[in-house]
Parts: C-alpha cells; sequence; structure tokens
C-alpha cells in the first residue's frame, strides 16, 4: 500500500526484491485524496478477495507513509466492516507512517480560528489532501483512536525511519537540492500503536522514499531488515 500520490511504479523494486525471496506481490491501488476510512475498507475487501485464490491464504500487508495509516486501518478489528475469513494467516508491516498524526496538518483541526479563517484553512486543507485531510491530524478521532489489530494479525512491524540529514535529490556537485526528510521519529510513534499487543518497533536510518527503492531501484536497506526481522527467508 503506496502513500500519498504514490505512484505504485514506486514499489516496483520492493516487490522484485520480494520476488527474489519467492514472494508474490499485489499492489493495492487507490485515490489518494479520498477519506483513508474509506479507502480502509476498499482494501479490506481486495484482502478478502485476494485469499480467496490462495491455496494457502497468508498474507503479510505492507504499507509505506499514509500507506500504512490504511493498511493498519484496515487489519482492526473494531470497525463496521472486518475482514470476514476468518482463516487468513497476516502479518502487518508498516514504514515511515505517521501514526501520531501530521504536523503539518495540524492546523487543518484547530477550532480556535474564526469562523471565516476557519473556512479558508478547511478549503486549503481539501486542496492540499483532500478528503482525508481531517483524518491525518495529531487531534483525529482517526489518529486519536487507532483500534485493536484483529485476532489474526501474528504480527505488526513498526518500521521507524530516521530521515534527518537525508537527500532524495543532489545535484552533481553532490549538494542536496531535494530533502528526503518527510516525518518527525515522534510523527511517527504513537503509544497506543507501538505498544499494542504483538507489536514490534524496528529504526533505521533512512529517507523518506530511500527506505522503499523506485522504480528501478532495490531497497536493500529495508530487504535486509526484513531478512533480519522474519518477513523474508
Amino acid at each position: 500500500v503506496y502513500g500519498y500520490k504514490g505512484p505504485s511504479a514506486n514499489l516496483l523494486g520492493l516487490a522484485k526484491g520480494l520476488a527474489s525471496f519467492g514472494q508474490q506481490t499485489v499492489c493495492f491501488e487507490y485515490d489518494g485524496r479520498d477519506s483513508l476510512l474509506l479507502v480502509s475498507g476498499q482494501l479490506v475487501n481486495a484482502i478478502d478477495t485476494l485469499a480467496q485464490h490462495l491455496e494457502t491464504p497468508e498474507i503479510t500487508v505492507i504499507g509505506h507513509s499514509i500507506g500504512g495509516l490504511v493498511a493498519r486501518k484496515a487489519l482492526i478489528k473494531d470497525r463496521p466492516d472486518p475482514i470476514r475469513n476468518g482463516k487468513i494467516k497476516l502479518k502487518l508491516v508498516t514504514i515511515s507512517t505517521p501514526f501520531a498524526g501530521i504536523d503539518s496538518a495540524r492546523s487543518c483541526s484547530n477550532l480556535a480560528y474564526i469562523e471565516a479563517k476557519r473556512r479558508l484553512v478547511d478549503l486549503f486543507c481539501w486542496v492540499i489532501s483532500g478528503d482525508n485531510s481531517n483524518e491525518i491530524t495529531p487531534a483525529s478521532d482517526f489518529i486519536r483512536a487507532p483500534g485493536n489489530l484483529l485476532p489474526q494479525v501474528r504480527r505488526h512491524l513498526v518500521v521507524v525511519t530516521d530521515e534527518r540529514g537525508s537527500c532524495r535529490r543532489r545535484i552533481d556537485a553532490g549538494l542536496c537540492i531535494k530533502t528526503d526528510f518527510v516525518f518527525t521519529l515522534a510523527e511517527q510513534q504513537h503509544a497506543r500503536v507501538i505498544n499494542a499487543p504483538r507489536t514490534a518497533i524496528v529504526r533505521i536510518r533512512a529517507g523518506h522514499t530511500e527506505i522503499i527503492g523506485g522504480s528501478d531501484v532495490t531497497p536493500n536497506k529495508l530487504i535486509d531488515l526484513f531478512r533480519r526481522e522474519g518477513i523474508v527467508y
């Protein structure tokens, strides 16, 4: 499950890396401007549908960035439309995910604004993030009440990236012209998520996009972590 604005092609390098360990991959496509609650429900249906075509329904759901919010929300039991197939053996991996909410979106839920200003802020937030603008703030119910994982989720691996000093693009002289710093360590760590049962947290020094590679770049740092953590063998 890719992050905001994707595209899914960014995960091709990861898919190729997983294929080298005999893992089949499927990319979940969604509209990044839709409500995350709506999108997580679509992911629930996708997982149930996929399981019908597997002889042994063992699925690891991997979400990067905001895609991690979607992935975890799809795998909680206290939702109106949980996964129906109780025989699926599930694992969850989230990478660089803002479980504590996005600080830069804080103004999208600031009720102290006067009404006229609030309308301008809401419009600005919607233009930037669409229908999920109120869900990604630290004060939103979506963030504050992450929910409890389904019993069949055997493990949740939280990969927290220390993105300080990272660079996404450099010029020939080596000067960084676009940072790869997106979320702070604090934004990626929510006590009710990382302290939940069957959850483990791993911190790694990597940029936000570096950690997942690219369309023609295998994310070896992440694959090595998966090997150490038993996600692939």
